[in-house]
């Protein structure tokens, strides 16, 4: 065998020796996943089991391939690895077509965007517009408590106003900007004065910790 060779199998077999520890790590944290009450998290389970359980198989061929010198394991794992960067390039690819309208839109006097249902692609709204798929997903933003800790977070009107929202919390933590309603502080908003705006949303908010402005358009 030359140095060459010797040199590339060595590399190969640690890296996937450590891609199998990192695998185990994700197994692991799956099989943890499916003991927990919550059922947001629950869910996850099977993919996250699956992934690492694919790594596994894939850093297992890679390291017995090159522990053993063995021709046709080491081609079944470069072929492999070809899949997967074929995947990814897909996948990345058509997120980007996906979401490439929904960057979300600047907010004159406001650090973060806004986003509009209406920039996503079709089969995205058709997805996410399933009544399955997005009860699901509100009840496990709900259970988050992220639009419940602003007023934790954001002590002072003056902090609110200023700060930099994530995309959660500014599209289903409070109403859009063209509502006009007044803040009361983070978790709060007066809605006694009718909307300055005819966006559906407005209507659909609501201070409730269980409602907030989970059904409207900008949250979703």
């Amino acid at each position: 065998m030359s140095s060459g060779g010797g040199t590339s199998t060595f590399v190969i077999r640690w890296i996937n020796f450590l891609t199998m520890l990192i695998a185990i790590g994700v197994i692991g944290f799956g099989i943890w996943m499916s003991t927990r009450e919550d059922g947001c998290r629950k869910s996850l389970t099977l993919p996250v089991l699956g992934l690492g359980g694919f790594i596994l198989a894939v850093s297992v061929i890679g390291f017995l391939g090159a522990l053993k010198n063995n021709s046709i394991l080491l081609w079944i794992y470069l072929i492999l690895l070809c899949l997967i960067l074929v995947a990814i390039l897909v996948f990345t690819v058509l997120a980007f077509i996906v979401t490439n309208s929904g960057s979300g839109h600047a907010v004159a006097g406001l650090r973060y965007k806004e986003y509009h249902l209406q920039d996503y692609s079709g089969w995205f709204l058709k997805q996410l517009n399933s009544s399955r798929n997005w009860q699901h997903l509100k009840a496990c933003l709900v259970k988050s408590e992220d639009c419940n800790n602003l007023s934790k977070k954001y002590k002072t009107l003056r902090q609110y106003k200023g700060a930099k929202l994530t995309p959660i919390e500014a599209g289903c933590c409070r109403a859009p900007a063209e509502c006009g309603y007044p803040i009361v502080n983070a978790s709060y908003y007066d809605l006694s004065y009718h909307p300055a705006s005819s966006n559906e949303d407005c209507k659909l908010y609501n201070n409730s910790r269980s409602f907030k402005c989970y059904n409207c358009n900008s949250c979703k």
